[in-house]
Parts: structure tokens; C-alpha cells; sequence
């Protein structure tokens, strides 16, 4: 079959079945998932506001274990704790004689490798500490009896919420 060239007809066609391609083609990239960014952060957040030592324990190695994953697979991660109410206990040496968080006899026996645990994943492996300071005012604390590397945040309950809103994962040991 032969064309006439100086018939318009064939050359019409001929551009719209070019653009009706060329629109096919970007439709079709247009749905194709775009190209994967670079590597986020993993922003994970843990709530603490129990007073059990053996809980706070299997926190502490369910912490221990997640960024030594991240490590071995060469992720980067923001892990932090926040403590609330009777999670005080565990970020001062403080008795909190006379308060509802006062040390029993469980945790005074645990106290000293539980503070080396969290001590541990604050310096070597990068979890950051937040206090809620509502709690600290509430037993009367003073701010110098917070171990060092806890950082005071006006509420314990708003920081995970804004947390959360910027991304972070939360996790609570049951």
C-alpha cells in the first residue's frame, strides 16, 4: 500500500498516533513509583512510664537488640525513651523516698545494673533520654538528681505525641 505524500490525511494520522503514543508512554511513567530516595533515619520512640524492673529490663534488651540490628545493617536510627510517672525511678539515683515512686526492694536489687544497661545504649549506642518535667516537679525532684544525658521535657505524654507526629515509631513494653 502506498501513500500519496501530498494528501494530509496520512501525515494527520500519522501525528496523532506519535502523540497518542508519546501520551501512552508518559502515562505509564507517571505511574511507575518514583526512584527510592536515599536512606531515611528510623525514628523509634519508647514510652516508659511502668515502675517493674524486670519490664524495664526486657525494654532495655528490646532497645540493645533493635539498634544493634540497625548497626549490622548499616542504618542510621533515632531511638529515644521517654519516661513518665513511675519511669522516673530509673533515671535518678534518688530513692523518691515518700513518693508514689518510691525504690522497693525488686528494683534497689536491680538499680545498679539497670542504670549501667541504660547508661550503655545512651553513650555507645546514641538513644537519647527525655524526663517528663511534670513528673519531676510533681515528686519535688531537683533537676541535679536526673542521671547526666536526660533531657527535661515539659510533658512526658505531649513529647511522644509530637514524636509521633514527626515519624517516630511507638513501642511499649507489656
Amino acid at each position: 500500500m502506498f501513500m500519496r505524500l501530498d494528501n494530509p490525511f496520512p501525515r494527520m494520522l500519522m501525528a496523532m498516533s506519535v502523540l497518542w503514543l508519546a501520551g501512552t508512554m508518559n502515562a505509564a511513567a507517571a505511574e511507575q513509583p518514583a526512584a527510592k530516595p536515599a536512606e531515611e533515619v528510623i525514628k523509634v520512640v519508647y514510652h516508659a512510664d511502668f515502675a517493674d524492673p524486670r519490664r524495664f529490663s526486657a525494654m532495655l534488651s528490646n532497645i540493645y537488640n533493635m539498634v544493634s540490628t540497625y548497626q549490622s545493617e548499616l542504618k542510621e536510627y533515632d531511638v529515644r525513651i521517654v519516661f513518665l510517672s513511675h519511669g522516673i525511678r530509673f533515671v535518678t539515683q534518688d530513692k523518691l523516698a515518700g513518693t508514689p515512686f518510691a525504690e522497693d526492694a525488686a528494683f534497689k536489687q536491680r538499680r545498679a545494673d539497670l542504670m549501667a544497661r541504660l547508661a550503655s545504649l545512651r553513650d555507645t549506642e546514641g538513644v537519647k533520654l527525655e524526663l517528663c518535667d511534670i513528673t519531676r516537679q510533681a515528686v519535688s525532684l531537683p533537676a541535679e538528681k536526673i542521671i547526666p544525658g536526660v533531657k527535661l521535657v515539659p510533658s512526658g505524654v505531649v513529647r511522644i505525641a509530637e514524636l509521633q507526629h514527626q515519624g517516630f515509631a511507638y513501642l511499649k513494653v507489656e
